[in-house]
């Protein structure tokens, strides 16, 4: 008889990592969340207020003004252009929300990118 044993689900771990940081923070009309999601292609961010469950600004590498080669580079585009976003809206403070994701990386380039255009966090 062959025993089996399987990986973990890097996803399943991902989520289970982001539930328990959602516990913990939430945003506010004051202090809004700025949420990352990375999938293999493409990185979204959206600043959201969640009292009011309402989404104050996003971006995308989706987006048409999103420059760049290589994945990093757009992923610190969209950071800029998500903190350019927010700041026309009068938000300036936020809490970081990497949604489960290791600082590293994308997820990196596109928090130093929102703090270099004025997001503070």
């Amino acid at each position: 008889m062959k025993i089996v044993i399987s990986k973990p689900d890097k996803n399943k771990t991902r989520q289970r990592r982001h539930t328990r940081v959602r516990n913990k923070i939430s945003g506010t009309a004051e202090c809004p969340r700025l949420n990352v999601y990375r999938s293999n292609k493409n990185i979204y961010a959206q600043v959201i207020d969640d009292v009011a469950g309402v989404t104050l600004a996003s971006a995308s590498t989706l987006d048409s003004e999103v420059s760049g080669n290589t994945k990093t580079e757009q992923a610190s585009s969209v950071g800029a252009l998500v903190a350019k976003r927010a700041t026309e809206k009068k938000v300036e403070n936020v809490v970081f929300d990497r949604g489960g994701y290791l600082y590293h990386g994308r997820v990196q380039a596109l928090a130093e990118a929102a703090r270099e255009n004025g997001l503070k966090f």
